[in-house]
């Protein structure tokens, strides 16, 4: 499927159906932004808002409000916070140092030029403020990736062409999503660059829930499966 504005909207109904039978999002995922997001200052925004999911987390934050691809979830959105139609990375229509606090979830690695989403959201975050990313881990997208097991029936990951950067397409419903894949390196090093500081960073596994629920899972308990971080202006 193209990055492409109209695109979104024909997997929207796809993704409302993800986020309402995945209970990982709330079991896993969830804390991870809770924790990141603690003491963000001033307004927030958020990028790939979806149909709202973190939005409505964010319900206790100042002058929250969001943006997304699809005009179908951003209609679900609208009843949790303003919000905008974009295509990311590009921000235009939000002014320099506008806001306090840039978030991000599972939308990275569907942007092809992460240079420009650092870039961007440094534009538009004020001194001070806090850029908030969680997105699957690079070890997760890398080509050729994935779990195996020995012959003594542990479980280990096949790192793939982690150290390279690509692209695949990868389910989404009816169609199909392009997930673009960066090591840590590359994307720590592509922020400093752009003038964020790091200040913390999570590398977290499914969690046991998750696992105990798909067998196919076991074994996987010490496998980076999300990645976390929170940046500061």
């Amino acid at each position: 499927m193209t990055e492409s504005v109209d695109g979104w909207d024909e997997i929207s109904g796809w993704w409302i159906r993800e986020v309402a039978e995945d209970p990982v999002y709330q079991e896993d995922v969830g804390p991870m932004f809770d924790r990141l997001l603690r003491d963000a200052p001033g307004a927030t925004l958020d990028l790939g808002c979806g149909e709202g999911q973190w939005l409505r987390r964010l319900d206790s934050h100042a002058g929250m409000f969001g943006t997304d691809a699809s005009q179908f979830l951003l209609r679900q959105a609208l009843t949790s916070a303003p919000v905008v139609r974009s295509l990311l990375p590009d921000l235009p229509w939000v002014r320099d140092a506008a806001i306090g606090t840039a978030v991000s979830l599972f939308v990275l690695e569907l942007i092809q030029d992460h240079e420009r989403f650092f870039a961007e959201t440094a534009r538009i975050v004020a001194a001070g403020g806090s850029l908030v990313v969680v997105f699957n881990h690079p070890v997760f997208t890398a080509t050729d990736s994935g779990p195996f097991m020995d012959p003594d029936l542990d479980v280990f990951w096949r790192w793939g062409d982690y150290l390279g950067s690509g692209s695949s397409e990868v389910p989404a419903g009816s169609g199909t999503v392009v997930m673009h894949h960066r090591s840590i390196a590359e994307l720590l090093t592509t922020a400093a660059r752009a003038g964020w500081v790091l200040e913390e960073m999570i590398e977290a596994p499914l969690g046991r829930a998750a696992i105990e629920r798909e067998p196919s899972y076991a074994g996987q308990e010490g496998i980076p499966r999300f990645f976390g971080a929170r940046w500061r202006r």
